[in-house]
């Protein structure tokens, strides 16, 4: 007898990460070419010896460590961050209008299943970050693709014409995954507006806000006195601090929305990880400067990325920044074809565009991102090189 599946379920495809680290099962690389794995933007190195000693001390000596906490998170980290994000945006941010999820994630699935259910629409520009287009699939929640053109830039005025009855959100992740791009300031306000005057609500998923190339607050819209009638933000620490293993997101909303919230997280996880939250306190802390650190190195490979480029004959680079560049390819292929190609012929595991576009785009067969956080320069020249000699 087979036991029944969830349609929602099973009609959304699977995770493309755990797709691709397929297509290497078997695969002998050779020795003067080894694999350069750019599929994934987490980072691999360990937390910064410092942090890993708070960790080991919460873990010896804190008996509280090891048992429930708040659902809605630590209230010192709850307090911080509303005292750093107020500081840093130029606005009012209250702890109570900040909730600790399992990884940013877990908190957009949470947010998510406060706003929409079976038969809504959520709009999501493109290319999009394949994990949200699983939630919305796996809630019966119609996504409605915003296309971005050229720019990979979403314009207001385009989304406003997708608006219907059913929708219920917009989200929008800057610097963006998979696109590298950041958002100006007044696309995100524009945004804002457009949300507010059709009761909508407005996602910002800042996951990648530590890598932003701009200088000071990169939109304002925390500087609006009534942003909690329309903006939810999302953020993660799993970049900032390399805490990935150990979950640890962050909801930014109006005190209504996470009293709903509270109702989910409650179920799904009682409580975000302790030991998690403690080094994610310790880092806003102490680690500002290693962080600043951090960002001057991604940087410095963003600047080797744009660079290397330049002398890639027929390829197109349409976004470069945070972790990720977004490439238009020049060959008669579809980009998940060529992505397999590339792991046994050139020894590179990256994504296709077909992974971050709507089943059938044209503009995804042609795409791929490459995340380049964990590549250093002379690895990126060596990715460049490869795909220069690539001939399929």
């Amino acid at each position: 007898m087979t036991l029944p599946l969830n349609p929602a379920f099973a009609a959304t495809e699977p995770p493309p990460v755990m797709e691709a680290r397929r297509w290497i099962q078997g695969v002998t690389f050779p020795a003067d070419r080894p694999l350069i794995n750019v599929s994934q933007a987490a980072p691999v190195d360990s937390p910064p010896l410092g942090l890993r000693q708070a960790l080991a001390e919460a873990a010896l000596n804190d008996p509280q460590a090891h048992l429930y906490g708040p659902v809605l998170g630590l209230p010192a980290l709850r307090e911080e961050i509303a005292r750093q994000w107020s500081a840093s945006y130029g606005g009012s941010i209250a702890p109570a209008q900040v909730a600790i999820t399992q990884g940013c994630n877990q908190a957009f699935c949470t947010v998510m299943a406060t706003l929409a259910g079976q038969g809504d629409e959520v709009i999501l520009p493109t290319p999009w970050y394949f994990n949200h287009k699983m939630w919305l699939d796996m809630a019966a929640v119609k996504t409605v693709a915003l296309d971005t053109g050229p720019t990979l830039i979403p314009s207001a005025e385009a989304a406003e014409r997708l608006v219907t009855d059913r929708t219920r959100a917009i989200v929008l992740v800057s610097p963006n995954n998979p696109g590298g791009v950041e958002y100006p300031a007044e696309t995100l306000a524009a945004f804002r507006d457009l949300c507010r005057a059709k009761g909508l609500a407005l996602i910002v998923d800042e996951t990648y806000r530590d890598f932003d190339s701009r200088s000071g607050a990169p939109h304002d819209l925390f500087a609006d006195p009534d942003w909690a009638d329309t903006l939810i933000h999302l953020y993660s620490f799993s970049k900032a601090y390399r805490l990935t293993g150990h979950r640890v997101g962050a909801v930014i909303a109006s005190e209504t929305r996470l009293a709903e919230v509270e109702k989910f997280l409650d179920t799904v996880a009682i409580c975000p990880s302790q030991l998690g939250q403690i080094g994610a306190l310790w880092g806003m802390r102490n680690l500002g400067q290693w962080v600043a650190g951090e960002r001057d190195e991604i940087l410095s490979r963003r600047a080797a990325m744009v660079e290397g480029f330049k002398s890639l004959p027929g390829w197109k680079l349409l976004g470069c920044g945070a972790y990720f560049a977004y490439v238009e390819h020049p060959f008669d292929m579809a980009s998940d074809l060529l992505c397999k190609r590339l792991v046994t012929e050139a020894s590179l595991l990256m994504l296709p565009g077909t992974m971050f576009q709507p089943e059938g785009s044209e503009a995804g067969r042609r795409q791929i991102r490459i995340a380049f956080a964990n590549v250093d320069a002379k690895g990126i020249a060596e990715v460049i090189r490869r795909l220069a000699a690539f001939r399929p």
